[in-house]
């Protein structure tokens, strides 16, 4: 029989303090994504009370309320929601990857969980594919992730 030790997250313990930064630019995706966290976090026992949803305009901007937020103190995780659609100019490889660097620094920096539900699709039909049908809801996965780390992060504070 192996000793080998393994810590991994669960959901048992999901109760804890969520923060949802939800960006209003594709709303229409957008809001699918942040019905799909709050519906994964509810299911799993959190409480309305223990989520708080911060919006801001756009993807670029969900670095800035999310490093606020984390600063702050008020929150176990944050999820950040947002949708960046390609277009014909190269307006989205800046927002994709300055969103993405910006969220993974807030996280490192201030070693709380940030779990990222920002989609970075080709077409509007992908992006309607990850917000509920074909390809599953990537907020409900982002806010998956979010209780997983809470629970891992637990168990290596203890």
């Amino acid at each position: 029989m192996s000793t080998i030790k393994t810590v991994e997250g669960n959901f048992q313990n999901a109760s804890a303090r969520y923060g949802i930064a939800v960006a209003r630019f594709n709303s229409f995706i957008v809001d699918k994504l942040l019905d799909g966290a709050i519906e994964a976090l509810q299911k799993h026992g959190v409480m309305d009370r223990d989520i708080t949803i911060v919006r801001v305009p756009g993807a670029y901007e969900l670095p800035v309320a999310v490093k606020k937020m984390a600063a702050s103190e008020n929150y176990d995780a944050i999820i950040a929601l947002g949708a960046v659609i390609r277009g014909g100019t190269p307006h989205f490889e800046y927002v994709a990857g300055e969103c993405v660097k910006g969220l993974s620094h807030v996280s490192m920096e201030s070693g709380l969980p940030i779990a990222l539900g920002v989609l970075t699709v080709n077409t509007i039909e992908q992006a309607i594919e990850r917000a509920g049908t074909k390809a599953g809801n990537k907020g409900e996965e982002a806010a998956l992730t979010a209780m997983e780390m809470v629970s891992l992060l637990r168990q290596l504070d203890s």
